[in-house]
């Protein structure tokens, strides 16, 4: 992730494309196309949203719906460590956004590393396409006006970021209607392709001419949902001997799966035993 500044426009802006990490979030899940694209466009948001936190903490994005598509969710913290997951058929088909989520809500929730409550905001979905919800939250937020051009695939989840800041209508007042424009001739293809010089100078090349670009110091985004097994045992522990006991003899073994993380956590009769600390009862 990179940020960058038109210093003769004041805009601002953010590029992302995520590869080997975006690679690892998606491995084993077996998404299909249409849910690996929705994933991956809300992925490169919140990081985008993600890498400019002020303050410690964690950032979770939640798209949530009715229709198809039950809920995809992402969360990073300031170090931009990344997880998520989707909720939705591995044979979901391209549909316009009100269908694939019905009536849906997006739920931004950011926890302070020096607190223990939440600042949480909940809004119905608005837009076509991901990148329009965003584009429309973020205005609503921030007011400031925002655009966003997103593209993800198997391979690479990618985006640009464009944000007006209060003085740019002082600075030049079509300035942000002409850089829009500009950056509204990008393709999907540039986005997951090019670097972010590359892909600058080639949308602005004028603009950078004249006015000149700020271009911040790369950010280097990384999958993180390593396993938990201090967390299971507590899990386990707080369902109690009974309840365990009886899946142990339904199943004959307890299994749990990390949804987030997508881990199994596979316990035994002897496993049970050990984490009890006293002899299991005969299962019958």
């Amino acid at each position: 992730m990179q940020r960058f500044m038109f210093e003769g426009l004041d805009i601002r802006g953010a590029r992302v494309s995520l590869n080997a990490g975006w690679q690892s979030m998606l491995r084993g899940r077996g998404y299909g196309p249409v849910i690996t694209r929705l994933l991956g466009e809300v992925t490169v948001v919140a990081l985008m949203v993600g890498g400019q936190l002020k303050q410690a903490g964690r950032l979770t994005v939640q798209v949530r719906g009715n229709g198809a598509v039950g809920l995809l969710v992402v969360d990073c913290d300031q170090q931009l460590r990344l997880r998520g997951m989707a909720s939705a058929p591995a044979d979901l088909v391209e549909a316009p956004l009100p269908q694939l989520f019905g009536d849906g809500h997006l739920v931004m929730t950011l926890l302070p590393e020096s607190s223990s409550t939440p600042y949480q905001s909940v809004v119905p979905l608005e837009g076509a396409s991901v990148a329009e919800v965003f584009e429309h939250f973020i205005e609503q937020s921030e007011q400031q006006p925002t655009a966003l051009w997103l593209a993800a695939g198997s391979d690479t989840a990618s985006g640009l970021f464009l944000q007006k800041m209060p003085g740019a209508d002082l600075r030049d007042a079509d300035g942000w209607a002409r850089v829009c424009q500009l950056a509204g001739t990008v393709t999907p293809q540039e986005l997951k392709t090019l670097d972010t010089e590359t892909l600058l100078t080639r949308l602005f090349h004028e603009e950078i001419a004249t006015g000149g670009v700020r271009v911040f110091e790369p950010l280097e985004p990384r999958h993180h949902c390593p396993r938990d097994e201090e967390k299971v045992r507590r899990l386990v522990l707080s369902l109690g001997r009974a309840e365990v006991e009886s899946i142990l003899a339904e199943k004959g073994e307890l299994h749990i799966h990390d949804d987030m993380c997508n881990h199994d956590y596979r316990f035994k009769v002897e496993d049970i035993a050990r984490l009890f600390g006293d002899p299991p009862s005969a299962l019958h």
